[in-house]
């Protein structure tokens, strides 16, 4: 019907942001119920990429291209099966997000929801960009709602947390900026022509010594993001301090970014680099998986533990992600959106706990089965879901990686199984002080069970994570043909440079002399 859907799914909830200027600041259920069903609506224009999506056909689908800025710097959208469930992902939670601030979220209401939607713009941005000056524009743009969601939203060392958090990321960015240009000056130089859209780079082999450069610049980027160790240190501050939504999405999607943008660019652009850097990485990703879960283990607090679980659980996503097969990277795509999904709950049932009791801290707590048993029971399935239990969508995901894995290499498959040991303790641990035996804090007694409005947004989440679990082939075959795709393209570049260098095509040999490219 030649409908720019994905431009429309895009910029629907910024245009609901620009609506909500406009009304007035003082009716709050006017306000919550015009952005959550646009967010709602998002979500059921975005199934539409679902339905009409062929896993067999080569080539991102829904493709808009057209001229932007010029120089090359187009406004060129699409996806492929390792974006596809990304996107879906990030409209299912927003309004999931938007529905648990309902009570949470009660001062400056309107402010809040503009960001939560801007949020949502830049993010699905991200993971349909394929021009890369597009994609760092809305890269960037997802910086600055979180900053202000957690600086003004957030909880006593919110300004701590909010500035550790911009640190970090800028700094990786404005290195991946400069990345950016070096390939666009370098493209220009063997061409002739201005291009940054991701597919023409894929065919650029350069210098060793200079790919080392620009896959450090782009790697660190995404390492900061995803977290991987040791760049993860901003992550439990932002998580504990952030608001209960804020947490939600940032470990449910804005963490994925940093995975999407190794297999999107950093692993296809930089394939010599890559085979000189995968030991280090994989190693990086084997100790997050272990340190994320040994703090995870003596964490006082709640939230703090999940954040730190994210750690050790982004650990695995990344070391299968590495391992550059096809089971492996098509179990961290998967592990992606499973972890969205578990660790979002888990954050959410947190809030939930919070706003009742007001702490999080572990020994607030205790025999809260018997006064809150439907939370509790809510509580477990996203307990065992991130702790990969059979029949919960963990452990599709988990086993998936762990086969790619071991065929890459069988001593990081032994390590990585660490991951289930460890999540099985702190997770079972912490649950079993939180909801069982007595209840020694009178306060207890006057909570309340899960109400209505919170039934509603985890019964959608907990509805997945068993078809995930029980049924995952309509999400896997979507992914695996676009998975093979890339990892095909990554492989192939490098035997091209390795052992046949003569054979770079001829629109990229440059004049003898000149430096960058071969």
């Amino acid at each position: 019907m030649n409908i720019p859907i994905l431009s429309l799914i895009t910029f629907l909830p910024l245009a609901g942001a620009l609506l909500l200027i406009f009304l007035p600041k003082e009716n709050k259920n006017l306000l919550y119920g015009i952005a959550l069903s646009l967010a709602v609506v998002v979500f059921l224009v975005s199934l539409s990429l679902y339905f009409g999506f062929d896993a067999q056909a080569d080539g991102p689908q829904f493709v808009e291209k057209t001229g932007w800025l010029g120089f090359g710097i187009q406004y060129h959208l699409g996806i492929d099966g390792i974006s596809l469930f990304l996107v879906l992902l990030t409209t299912l939670l927003m309004p999931i997000a938007l529905l648990s601030s309902w009570s949470y979220i009660q001062d400056r209401i309107k402010v809040y929801l503009i960001f939560m939607l801007i949020l949502e713009t830049g993010i699905i941005g991200v993971f349909i960009s394929l021009n890369m000056f597009l994609f760092y524009v809305f890269w960037e743009a997802t910086l600055i709602p979180m900053y202000f969601l957690i600086g003004i939203w957030g909880g006593k060392r919110r300004i701590y947390a909010t500035m550790k958090f911009v640190l970090f990321t800028m700094l990786g960015s404005l290195l991946m900026l400069v990345a950016i240009f070096v390939l666009y000056h370098l493209y220009y130089k063997a061409t002739g022509t201005y291009s940054l859209n991701i597919f023409d780079y894929y065919q650029m082999l350069l210098d060793p010594k200079l790919q080392t450069w620009l896959f450090l610049a782009f790697a660190l980027a995404f390492a900061i993001k995803v977290p991987m160790f040791p760049f993860h240190t901003w992550l439990p501050d932002a998580h504990v301090e952030a608001p209960t939504a804020g947490s939600v999405i940032l470990a449910a999607v804005l963490l994925k970014m940093g995975a999407y943008g190794f297999i999107r660019f950093a692993l296809p652009l930089f394939p010599n680099a890559v085979e000189t850097f995968l030991p280090v990485l994989s190693v990086l990703a084997i100790i997050g998986i272990i340190y994320g879960g040994l703090m995870a283990l003596i964490q006082k607090d709640i939230k703090s533990l999940v954040a730190y679980s994210s750690v050790s659980h982004m650990g695995l996503i990344m070391l299968a992600l590495f391992s550059l097969n096809v089971e492996g990277a098509t179990g961290a795509i998967y592990q992606m959106l499973n972890h969205g999904l578990s660790t979002g709950m888990l954050f959410l049932v947190v809030g939930i706990l919070y706003e009742r009791s007001h702490t999080r801290l572990i020994k607030d707590f205790g025999g809260l089965s018997k006064q809150m048993p439907v939370f509790s029971a809510f509580f477990l399935v996203a307990l065992l879901s991130s702790a990969g239990l059979p029949g919960l969508n963990g452990f599709v995901g988990e086993i998936t990686c762990f086969f790619g894995i071991f065929a890459a290499n069988k001593t990081f498959a032994i390590l990585s199984v660490s991951t289930v040991i460890l999540a099985a303790a702190y997770l079972l641990w912490m649950f079993e002080r939180v909801m069982h035996g007595p209840i020694t804090n009178e306060k207890i007694l006057s909570y309340k069970d899960v109400n209505k409005r919170e039934i509603v947004y985890l019964v959608p989440i907990v509805v997945l994570m068993f078809w995930m679990g029980l049924y995952p082939q309509p999400f896997l075959r979507k992914i695996e043909p676009s998975v093979a795709r890339a990892i095909a393209g990554i492989k192939s570049a490098t035997k091209v440079f390795v052992q046949k260098p003569e054979s770079v095509p001829a629109k990229f040999k440059i004049p003898e002399g000149s430096a960058g490219i071969r």
